[in-house]
């Protein structure tokens, strides 16, 4: 009885993690649909009439207006802090005419995308989930499918809103950075510009500037799209115990991004990040 009873228990836990992959899976898929959706009526001129284009610049303003001052703060702490170290220890190991371009390629092209994408999912997105999984709860939403108006009206905008609040700290962080870069190189003496806008220029190649603008585009709709679909695919917010035990292990608040959406998220983004860098350096 007890080796039957074992068997019986494997068989279960493997089809509890079939049906578990089966519907990552599909989740993925639904994803993909919603972004697609979002996306064509975001890019659809009919879809800004008065009503709808004043929803898209309140989300817009709410969105960046509430997190640029803060990221921008942070982002010029960061940036001053590495840059001074590198350039200190390239001083120290006379590799001096390296440190900047070093600064560039690893603070603006690698490290501030992520950090502005990271940042909106934290502070924006996270209260936006929860906001969709209620209106879902309470089927304000239900028919989203099929109905444009509520695509039009209701997700799309906070979609745009994200898109553009990535974007917008990408561009600011990366502008604050090069600065700093310079004022810690060469004060404020003008002597050294010629020089450094042409350091900046060789490693902003036309190739290196249309990737850094493709990679932060699909952070930018990474940010946008994932959380909303969880959410509207019921996985943003936790409604069994486990779910809120893992919540609660990694210090999540169940009224922002569940932890199965920010795992979808991160992954992403991992996947970009290391395909932008396979095909920059490889």
């Amino acid at each position: 009885m007890r080796p039957t009873h074992t068997v019986n228990k494997l068989n279960s836990k493997m089809g509890t993690f079939g049906m578990g992959t089966a519907r990552w899976m599909l989740g993925w898929w639904d994803i993909l649909y919603f972004g697609a959706q979002a996306m064509v009526i975001a890019l659809s001129p009919s879809s800004y009439r008065a009503k709808t284009a004043g929803i898209v610049a309140r989300h817009i303003y709410l969105s960046v207006g509430s997190i640029l001052p803060w990221y921008s703060v942070l982002a010029a702490v960061v940036s001053l802090v590495i840059t001074r170290i590198v350039v200190v220890t390239a001083l120290s190991y006379g590799l001096s005419q390296y440190a900047l371009e070093m600064v560039v390629r690893v603070l603006v092209l690698e490290l501030l995308p992520i950090s502005a994408a990271i940042f909106v999912a934290l502070r924006y997105m996270a209260p936006i989930s929860s906001d969709i999984a209620t209106m879902q709860r309470e089927s304000h939403l239900a028919s989203w499918r099929d109905d444009q108006t509520v695509l039009r009206d209701e997700l799309m905008p906070r979609v745009l809103a994200g898109v553009v609040s990535v974007l917008t700290l990408t561009a600011v962080s990366a502008v604050l950075a090069l600065i700093i870069a310079y004022v810690v190189v060469y004060g404020l003496s003008p002597w050294g510009f010629e020089a450094y806008t042409r350091m900046v220029g060789r490693v902003f190649g036309p190739a290196i500037a249309l990737g850094f603008a493709v990679k932060s585009l699909l952070f930018s709709l990474a940010v946008g799209v994932i959380p909303i679909a969880a959410s509207l695919l019921n996985e943003a917010m936790a409604d069994d115990s486990k779910e809120k035990v893992r919540a609660a292990r990694v210090g999540l608040n169940l009224a922002g991004i569940s932890e199965s959406s920010l795992v979808r998220l991160f992954l992403v983004i991992f996947m970009i990040e290391a395909a932008t860098l396979t095909i920059r350096y490889f």
